[in-house]
């Protein structure tokens, strides 16, 4: 248990304390003090005049279409094109749009193993490409979102953003990530797949590719999807211990950061603590419980012969450490990673929980800037709340929360719950769901549960106990990902623009603080009210449920 707390310790103490100057970095960097840049790139395209929120809105949305319409003809074609040294085929056009759609939305949830199904030009210019420009799609919404809120005339442009995010923080730390796992023996390289033989005398075919520079986007844009089909479980993906602590580090980095760049844009870091610690406060809690749970043995070695002292080893990585995989199915669900790092399907039922728990807040540092967006929504809540039980006009740094923005809030608070609950609904309930899946009763249950958590989350990761590469899991998966990516983005930059269409007041004696425990608390009880009392009727059924019969 020292051992584990160490971990602990290393992965999240790294992580925090490089958050802080990544941060102000940040808010540097989108706060134009890099101007040559800035217009050597405004010249480049043209211009980069200012934008109100629905001009931006606009921008966003176009430029993602046309994001999803060139990888989905790249993903389509790719049979026809060079960089395939394995001569991948055609895959269908369901998976084609399946997999379009989730990388476009920044989820990664990957109904396919990447090795036997994407050409190298595919995973590059097609995936890869969409990890750093969907992240940056995140970043810029909320530094957008935090121009409004904090006072400024305009929300700023968006492409100029992009570019900011995508070459200014994405791409050097992708740099740093991709060559430390490199010189740790992840492979980099454009031959085809190795060919071998073991030592027993059998032909073996080893998948290979430039799987480092992959990895790194992967990771620090909270995208998640892996390089190979058994995704950082391979350790071709995960070479060794220092590898692995830097891609768990790197999970959560850039959303830490995200938290204090929106506070120097701001202006009230103050404020920006408070939500860091309820973020981080949550965060313990389900690394703690997805620990704690974990060292109890598995059920599945209860009738056999197998020494049952070290907690449930089943679907680990071994030379990674049983600590990892629990820590790493945290974070990855904390954010919108969606990498794995054990096999979540062999989780004990509660640590099975604590990751479905992460995806339907939604908000625990979440992923590259849409975590703290979707904070922000909470935060309108818990504002709204606490003005209506004192009796005043709720305001949020001075500006007046009223029914509009509150309604807007509640629809995109709700739309997460309804896309998640209203598509495990009608899978469980239909052959297209019972079907295909690995396990019965309760564990059933929750693959097509936690299947739609990660779809409406946008966070990728899977229990894969099920056979989801058909046809209505693929078209239905891929609408809940466009719904669940651009609605929480869309509706949150329309609060915002109201907010700045009116009159901002001066906060006096009698105005709600943000800055101490009081609305620390405030934000917390919120949270829980309308984020996990909302999916615990659907916890019983699935991970509670499994956990009580198998205690039985």
């Amino acid at each position: 248990m020292f051992s584990a707390i160490l971990t602990i310790i290393l992965i999240l103490g790294s992580a925090a304390l490089l958050s802080w100057p990544l941060g102000k970095y940040m808010a540097a960097l989108f706060s134009g003090r890099f101007a040559k840049v800035d217009s050597l790139f405004a010249r480049t395209v043209g211009g980069a005049p200012e934008q109100d929120w629905k001009q931006y809105s606009i921008a966003l949305l176009a430029f993602n279409l046309l994001m999803f319409g060139f990888v989905f003809l790249l993903l389509a074609t790719q049979h026809l094109l060079p960089l395939n040294p394995d001569r991948q085929g055609a895959a269908s056009l369901d998976l084609v749009f399946n997999t379009a759609a989730s990388f476009t939305t920044n989820t990664n949830l990957q109904h396919y193993s990447g090795e036997s199904t994407w050409s190298y030009l595919a995973q590059l210019a097609g995936l890869m490409w969409l990890q750093f420009v969907s992240a940056a799609t995140g970043i810029a919404s909320l530094v957008a979102l935090a121009r409004g809120i904090g006072g400024q005339a305009s929300m700023g442009n968006f492409f100029l953003d992009l570019q900011r995010a995508a070459t200014g923080v994405l791409l050097p730390l992708a740099l740093i990530v991709g060559g430390f796992i490199a010189l740790r023996g992840v492979p980099m390289t454009f031959d085809g797949a190795a060919s071998t033989t073991t030592v027993e005398g059998v032909a073996q075919t080893i998948a290979r590719g430039p799987a480092a520079a992959f990895v790194a986007i992967k990771q620090l844009g909270t995208n998640g999807g892996g390089f190979f089909g058994p995704n950082s479980t391979h350790p071709l993906e995960n070479a060794d211990f220092w590898a692995n602590c830097l891609e768990m580090v790197a999970i959560i980095l850039i959303p830490m950061a995200c938290v204090w760049m929106f506070g120097h844009i701001i202006g009230r870091m103050k404020h920006a603590g408070v939500i860091f610690g309820v973020m981080l406060l949550f965060l313990l809690v389900k690394i703690g419980g997805s620990v704690a749970f974990e060292s109890a043995p598995t059920q599945a070695f209860a009738s056999l012969p197998v020494m049952q002292d070290v907690g449930n080893l089943e679907g680990k990585e071994l030379r990674l450490g049983a600590t990892t995989g629990p820590l790493w199915s945290v974070l990855t669900t904390a954010t919108s990673n969606g990498s794995v790092g054990a096999m979540h399907d062999s989780l004990n039922p509660l640590t099975g929980l604590m990751p479905m728990a992460g995806m339907w807040l939604n908000a625990t540092f979440g992923g590259v800037g849409v975590g703290m967006i979707n904070m922000f929504l909470y935060i309108v809540v818990a504002v709204f709340i606490a003005g209506m039980i004192v009796g005043r006009t709720p305001e949020y740094l001075g500006h007046k929360i009223e029914g509009n923005e509150m309604r807007l809030a509640v629809l995109a608070l709700f739309s997460h719950a309804l896309l998640i609950l209203g598509g495990t609904a009608l899978f469980a309930a239909t052959a297209w769901g019972q079907d295909v899946l690995g396990n019965v009763g309760a564990h059933g249950f929750s693959e097509i549960l936690y299947e739609f958590s990660s779809a409406g989350a946008n966070n990728g990761s899977g229990f894969e106990g099920l056979g989801d590469n058909t046809v209505p899991w693929n078209i239905a998966t891929g609408l809940v990902m466009l719904i669940g990516r651009y609605l929480p983005i869309i509706v949150p930059l329309a609060v915002v623009g109201s907010l700045m269409a009116k009159t901002r007041s001066a906060e006096s004696a009698g105005t709600l603080s943000v800055e101490g425990g009081t609305f620390g608390t405030m934000l917390v009880i919120t949270i829980l009210i309308f984020g996990a009392l909302t999916f615990f009727p659907a916890a019983a059924l699935g991970p509670i449920a499994e956990h009580v019969t198998l205690m039985g």
